[in-house]
């Protein structure tokens, strides 16, 4: 139905809308499986390989992934920016360009020189493609309906390792470790592109964004005025420590999970059978979120979440269950894993302002991307100076309770932020 202004009614968009809407999720939902794949979840694999063939020691090889997702961090607020400003297309389209053909270029290294240099490259190109930058497109698409929007993206991202680890794993057997990046280069210049410069179409984004009291009237938040005016709030900066915290725990815990558990007594067709159901669970976790909890604010679905985590967490002590106490650490960590990537997508829009998305997201998500760079070499420091891993499932216990504690401030903050 239209208005006397010829304007369509809220909520009265019709079928073709809903549509539109749908295969703009479909298509940045497949780039998210291709760039998380290709991107992150490849470099596990291909890195073995690539040691022994080149000599390279562990921690030559993961300093390097060290310098990439900490120049992530870096260029996180600037990539952002540009997303409020229109510039999504260009943003991830080329980014996933670049991907491509530093994967190439990675597919031919035989130096350490040139494979830092590569890493670094591709830090920038994650901080362009991954979930940050998509979670900002769709804010700008859907606008105060983004919610809707960013958790079914989340559904599709979940598959990217249950899609990529096998195939890469595939690739490996096949093509060995150069030919495996470079179909990996190739499947982001020949269709990752085009799917990102096809889906994206800033004349299609929402122009209603909604202020938050006592924000610039009559002029809207943009980049670093947006980032300061944020800056002045203490639920700000209690998500940032959130945020922080969380990936400083979970990065170092995830990259360590395989050898912690062997180190606990069990055995490997166990381990590997807990940690395959990790992915299922954070699916599972989001879809709860999709179907039940539609209604709920998104600081009452965090301040339940971060509880999940050391409880999560503390399950692993409970070695008299045998398998079921890995598997069920898998369960609820990966589960609340999942719906905090949608927590941690929209606390800034509901608990800050929906304007400027791209450049206050970016500004909170720099610190964790820095935290998910160091942990995994903190949590190898951690384990010589204690002899085992020990010392690192307490720091990760006492890390999750931390993380619970800041989004708890985080959430009183907001209300009370809301109240005045």
């Amino acid at each position: 139905m239209v208005t006397k202004g010829g304007k369509a009614r809220p909520g009265q968009a019709g079928s073709r809308g809903g549509a539109k809407h749908h295969w703009f999720i479909t298509g940045l939902g497949v780039g998210q499986i291709v760039s998380w794949g290709s991107f992150y979840y490849s470099f596990p694999l291909i890195a073995e390989p690539m040691g022994r063939e080149l000599g390279l020691s562990k921690p030559d090889i993961y300093l390097g992934a060290t310098a990439g997702l900490a120049l992530a961090g870096l260029v996180a607020y600037p990539v952002g920016a540009a997303i409020d400003k229109g510039k999504g297309r260009v943003v991830m389209a080329f980014g996933s360009a670049a991907g491509g053909l530093l994967l190439l270029g990675w597919s031919r290294v035989s130096d350490l020189a040139a494979f830092y240099l590569l890493l670094a490259g591709l830090g920038i190109v994650q901080a362009m493609t991954l979930y940050e930058p998509a979670f900002a497109v769709v804010a700008r698409r859907f606008g105060a309906e983004a919610r809707k929007g960013i958790t079914a993206l989340t559904l599709w991202g979940g598959f990217a390792s249950t899609v990529f680890v096998p195939l890469i794993q595939w690739l490996l057997d096949g093509y060995g470790w150069r030919g495996a990046l470079v179909a990996l280069g190739v499947i982001n210049l020949g269709f990752c592109v085009a799917l990102y410069s096809l889906t994206i179409n800033p004349k299609a984004d929402s122009a209603a964004m909604l202020r938050p009291e006592g924000a610039n009237v009559g002029k809207a938040l943009e980049g670093r005025s947006a980032v300061k005016w944020a800056m002045g709030r203490p639920v700000f900066w209690a998500l940032l420590v959130a945020n922080a915290l969380f990936m400083l725990t979970h990065s170092g815990l995830i990259f360590h999970l395989y050898p912690m558990l062997l180190e606990r007594g069990y055995d490997t067709t166990t381990v590997v059978a807990a940690i395959a159901i990790f992915g299922p669970s954070q699916v599972a976790g989001r879809v709860v979120i999709w179907l039940f909890a539609a209604k709920k604010s998104i600081r009452a679905i965090g301040m339940v979440t971060t509880l999940l985590f050391p409880l999560g967490l503390v399950l692993l002590y409970a070695d008299s269950l045998g398998f079921w106490a890995p598997a069920l650490f898998a369960v609820i960590y990966g589960a609340a894993n999942g719906i905090f990537t949608i927590v941690r997508g929209l606390a800034a829009p509901e608990m800050l302002t929906r304007e400027a998305y791209g450049a206050i997201n970016g500004a909170l998500a720099a610190p964790a991307t820095v935290m998910r760079a160091v942990a995994p070499l903190g949590a190898a420091v951690l384990w010589s100076a204690g002899g085992s891993y020990e010392l690192v499932l307490m720091v990760a216990i006492a890390g999750a309770l931390l993380t619970a504690v800041a989004f708890w401030v985080a959430a009183a903050s907001a209300k009370i932020t809301a109240m005045d």
